[in-house]
């Protein structure tokens, strides 16, 4: 046997080829009338896209809230976006049907929800905080530990600007699950401090003699009042808790307390009030009596004894003569 008739043989038709090749030709052919129409309408859908979002933005601006318009914005806009996309992809493709194509969309969007489950959720929190507004931009609030004046409000994170200069970055969800306290919700904010006098001095000539200093201070609104409260009768003072009233910004409240402070010292000082500092009393139990341990004898910090009656020490008991 011949290596020629061995060897493997290819049967290549021509032919069978070329049909092939003007198959797919023709059908190219045919669907560039569809893929021009497709073209057109996703180009339309783009515009009307940025168009939206562009009417969104304006819409949210003249209501103050632009972060709003911008999440909004961008949410309208891709959900044009996929629907162009949808409809081109049934006119280059005929034989597609949109439901199955919905559907399909429904179950990739479930399998995309788990895998970017943290994003999705930090991007509906966003959009809930700035629908609902418990706080706008320049707000100061405190939150999970962090203070500071509201930047910007994110698709993903609000971001804070601290009273020390730096930048915190809060997620949107953490946010919106967790307690908030809105330093500048109202235009006015009690602050308060508490002031220990001494027990001699007279109680409502140091209400008056506070009211007056701290009334007088810069930034203090006296329309709302001065208060001094007796508060606390404590080891060595009485606790007067002093009240008062400013703006509610951050930089209001440091300096009127501030100033408070230092006028309550100078006006105790000048009316001869006392603030006295914390005084601790020791008392030395002397172990060398002979009714030490005898609670009928009259000691420090036990039971009186009978009338008449004084503890002996230890050593003129011992000395003394046994009956």
């Amino acid at each position: 046997m011949s290596l020629q008739e061995d060897s493997p043989s290819f049967d290549v038709n021509p032919d069978a080829l070329m049909t092939k090749v003007e198959t797919w030709v023709n059908g190219a052919i045919r669907l560039v009338p569809n893929l021009v129409v497709a073209s057109v309408a996703l180009l339309l859908f783009i515009g009307v896209a940025w168009f939206a979002k562009r009417q969104v933005g304006r819409l949210a601006s003249r209501h103050g809230r632009d972060n709003l318009g911008d999440v909004l914005g961008g949410f309208v806009k891709w959900t044009i976006l996929i629907l162009g996309f949808l409809i081109a992809a049934t006119i280059v493709f005929p034989q597609l049907n949109p439901a199955d194509l919905i559907a399909g969309l429904g179950v990739s969007s479930v399998a995309i929800g788990f895998a970017f489950k943290d994003i999705l959720q930090n991007w509906l929190a966003g959009l809930l905080i700035l629908i609902r507004q418990p706080f706008e931009v320049g707000d100061q609030i405190e939150v999970n530990g962090f203070e500071g004046t509201v930047q910007r409000i994110e698709t993903r994170a609000t971001i804070l600007k601290t009273y020390d200069g730096q930048n915190a970055v809060i997620p949107n969800s953490d946010i919106y699950t967790n307690a908030i306290l809105v330093k500048t919700a109202h235009e006015f904010r009690r602050s308060q401090y508490d002031v220990g006098i001494g027990y001699g001095d007279s109680l409502e000539d140091a209400k008056r003699v506070l009211e007056e200093a701290v009334a007088a201070c810069d930034g203090v609104e006296t329309e709302r009042g001065v208060e001094v409260l007796p508060w606390d009768l404590a080891a060595s003072w009485v606790t007067l808790r002093v009240r008062w009233w400013t703006r509610s910004d951050r930089a209001s409240v440091v300096q009127a307390q501030s100033r408070v402070i230092a006028a309550v010292k100078a006006a105790c000082d000048g009316a001869g009030i006392d603030m006295p500092f914390e005084t601790h009393i020791q008392l030395v139990h002397d172990q060398t009596e002979a009714a030490d341990g005898d609670r009928e004898a009259q000691r420090e910090g036990w039971p009186a004894g009978d009338e008449g009656s004084t503890p002996r020490w230890r050593a003129r008991e011992a000395a003394a003569p046994t009956a």
